[in-house]
């Protein structure tokens, strides 16, 4: 359980704000103290806590609409996402609700609660667990001009010729390392690819452009925001779109896999979470099915990759990443999963 989460809460547990009949959620997680609220309704577009909320029972919507007499927030990672949420949670609630939001001191929240004053003109705030939860009433006093500004951050915006949104993995430019990727993918692949981790649609429309020959493009994406704008950017067609998490392994079975794993959970590193995309991936591949994936270059792949068995060998690779294709061979245990010469 985060510590924000915990932090959150506490103007209720302390008594400075009174538990309403109903609220919302935005960017939810579940936490034992919510399952007694009369009804809070959970808005979260990661797959993992989105089936967290679930799971503990909580109901969840996945297009917030209506107003709210309490929005609670825990906001993402960058800029201009919070922002973007802060108008958001304004244009949910009613007037003379609250809104609530919690971030933890490393990710700036004082910054993001001088901020949220600059619409509000007064804020009320408490600290612990190094974390911050702040809150202001929509008591029509909120400035018109700097919720506009925010709302406009949170519009799908261009990047190389593809919609994006505020929040979402590269959201300001085409990551590098998919670049890269892209650039040197074989022009011979056939059949069904899955593309793990496949955010806005970058790598499957690399794919889908440089090999005829594919028949579908499956995308595997845990944000369910990154996966509409793919959607948005590729069509339908022979492409197939998944909310997923991969961490939990990829159903069916692919002639190639395309992969950038992440290997960040919120602002940490996570090296495990690349490696769970690296075992998903060996297992969802065919016989005689490659892995043509990209990487930081400190990242250790290549023994990892030799524990599942596969063959690898590494075309390119520059001062940050690496590109690895791997290939999973009827042969592969007799070779002992050595890399390929």
């Amino acid at each position: 359980m985060s510590p924000a989460l915990e932090t959150l809460l506490l103007p209720f547990s302390q008594g400075e704000i009174a538990v309403p009949p109903r609220a919302l959620f935005l960017g939810a997680e579940p936490h034992p103290d919510l399952v007694s609220w009369p009804q809070v309704t959970g808005w979260q577009p990661l797959k993992p806590l989105a089936d967290a909320w679930e799971k503990a029972g909580l109901p969840r919507t996945d297009a917030p609409a209506g107003t709210w007499p309490l929005v609670l927030l825990l906001p993402g990672k960058s800029k201009d996402e919070t922002l973007a949420a802060f108008a958001r949670a304004h244009d949910l609630l009613e007037s003379g609700g609250t809104l609530v939001v919690s971030m933890a001191n490393t990710a700036g929240a004082q910054r993001f609660e001088k901020e949220l004053e600059k619409a509000t003109g007064k804020v009320a705030t408490l600290s612990k667990h190094k974390c911050r939860a702040f809150h202001a009433v929509k008591d029509g006093s909120w400035d018109e001009a700097v919720l506009a500004g925010w709302r406009a951050l949170g519009t799908p915006r261009e990047v190389d010729g593809f919609l994006v949104e505020a929040g979402v993995f590269s959201a300001d430019h085409v990551d590098p390392g998919s670049a890269l990727l892209a650039a040197h993918l074989p022009r011979n692949l056939r059949g069904t690819v899955a593309d793990l981790g496949a955010g806005w649609g970058y790598l499957a429309k690399a794919v889908a452009d440089t090999n005829p020959a594919v028949k579908a493009v499956h995308l595997y994406e845990a944000d369910a925001r990154a996966l509409d704008c793919a959607r948005k950017n590729l069509g339908e067609g022979n492409f197939e779109y998944h909310w997923h998490d991969v961490a939990a392994g990829v159903p069916g079975k692919y002639e190639v896999i395309v992969s950038n794993p992440p290997f960040h959970t919120g602002q940490a590193t996570d090296v495990l979470l690349g490696k769970t995309f690296l075992g998903a991936a060996a297992a969802a591949l065919r016989t005689g099915g490659r892995l043509l994936m990209v990487a930081n270059r400190q990242l250790p792949y290549e023994p990892e990759l030799e524990a599942l068995g596969l063959v690898w060998r590494k075309p390119v690779e520059d001062s940050t990443y690496k590109v690895i294709f791997a290939e999973k061979r009827m042969t592969m245990r007799s070779e002992g999963g050595r890399r390929g010469r």
